[in-house]
């Protein structure tokens, strides 16, 4: 009997230390608040770094957010060359047929792009969000298709688009994490940024030539201090959702709502995470994407020096407070050997937190530079030799 109560006392011990660590852990999984919807998520655009998830990778129906990434192909397929802005786009039959919020455009009607991206941008137009996909694609389904594709690209894992502006559809469906995912490259095109901080503006539409207003929907344009994007959403489905996004020094930062009760609790919740974001955290910009960081002599090539710039953006975050604690080194060789291509890496920039590397980015060539001929050889050992004589 004394040998069970000693077994049982130890297993009273055992778990009375247990218990106090379990609860540890759970006071630091518990979020500093809550967001009155069914998900959301802010996300720190320089980096990527999610500093406030609620189910995240919860598939829900997004409503009009999916025009996120209908502007994103829009943009990428003007800086590919393939569209422009003055492009004129013919309006089809199915395109027109859009219900929902819509600019009213007519079969046959012929707009330019850049007057369906005001119209997808600000008014959130489904008949011009068709039009666009149509007029890059060829059709609906195919531009569909590539919306699909690109978020595969995105490390969008959960999302699956059915159609380009969000109407409601069995299985047309994402989640907080996708949206800020495709959110954060889309705030990479700088052209974007002209509508999506638009308040409002006029459009001239069908046969008749009618002047229409619009009034973009987010209204955090508005009222929101720094406030750049994104896009908002309902139906009766999907409830009240929005990417929303806001710069302020050197932090952009994006806030995700999804399925909350009201247009007033989306607002207010968007604010609540960029103001936790601001008032927490900073970004430190140490190099943006083809800086020219230094020249680096070149040995034997057709050019005597290669321009060497940043691959790609380098930002670290870091609590407010700390920004004077990151430190850069830049790596540079004092010559290189020709012949380099275009983005060939000649050295590196690594950043450095309290002594702790926290992000790196390379250096690369900024064009290609072949080898020299023995003509331009001979031909710099005659300047040099003309210039000594002079």
């Amino acid at each position: 009997m004394k040998k069970k109560l000693n077994i049982f006392l130890y297993i009273l011990i055992i778990v009375s230390l247990i218990l106090p660590i379990s609860n540890i852990y759970a006071e630091e999984e518990t979020q500093p608040f809550d967001i009155d919807a069914k998900s959301a998520l802010l996300m720190d655009a320089g980096t990527g770094t999610i500093l406030y998830e609620k189910n995240i990778h919860e598939r829900l129906a997004p409503a009009s957010i999916t025009k996120i990434m209908t502007m994103l192909l829009v943009m990428e397929a003007i800086d590919d060359g393939k569209i422009t802005l003055d492009d004129q786009a013919v309006v089809s039959e199915e395109a027109s047929r859009m219900g929902g919020t819509q600019l009213y455009l007519e079969p046959g009607e012929v707009r330019t792009v850049e007057e369906l991206m005001k119209g997808v941008a600000i008014r959130s137009a489904n008949d011009a969000t068709v039009a666009l996909g149509e007029h890059i694609a060829g059709t609906n389904e195919l531009f569909v298709q590539q919306m699909n594709d690109r978020a595969k690209e995105l490390g969008m894992k959960d999302t699956t688009f059915i159609n380009t502006n969000g109407l409601d559809a069995e299985g047309h469906l994402t989640t907080a994490h996708d949206v800020a995912l495709m959110s954060r490259e889309l705030l990479k095109h700088e052209e974007i940024h002209r509508w999506l901080t638009t308040w409002m503006d006029t459009v001239v539409v069908g046969r008749k030539k009618s002047e229409q207003s619009l009034v973009n929907t987010n209204r955090l344009i508005k009222t929101y201090q720094g406030a750049n994007g994104i896009k908002t959403g309902y139906t009766s489905t999907s409830k009240h959702c929005l990417s929303a996004s806001a710069t302020r020094g050197n932090s952009t930062f994006i806030a995700v709502v999804m399925a909350a009760p009201s247009s007033q609790i989306r607002f207010s919740g968007a604010a609540k995470l960029l103001d936790y974001g601001f008032a927490n955290f900073s970004t430190v910009k140490i190099a943006q994407e083809h800086d020219v960081i230094g020249n680096v002599k070149l040995n034997k090539g057709k050019k005597i020096q290669l321009e060497a710039v940043a691959k790609d953006d380098l930002n670290i975050l870091v609590k407010k407070g700390k920004e004077e604690s990151v430190k850069t080194e830049v790596i540079l060789p004092p010559s290189v050997n020709a012949p380099i291509s275009e983005g060939g890496k000649v050295g590196e920039i690594i950043a450095t937190l309290d002594g702790k590397e926290v992000g790196r980015t390379d250096i690369v060539s900024k064009e290609d530079i072949s080898k020299a001929s023995i003509f331009d050889i001979l031909g710099r050992m005659f300047s040099r030799i003309m210039g000594g004589i002079r």
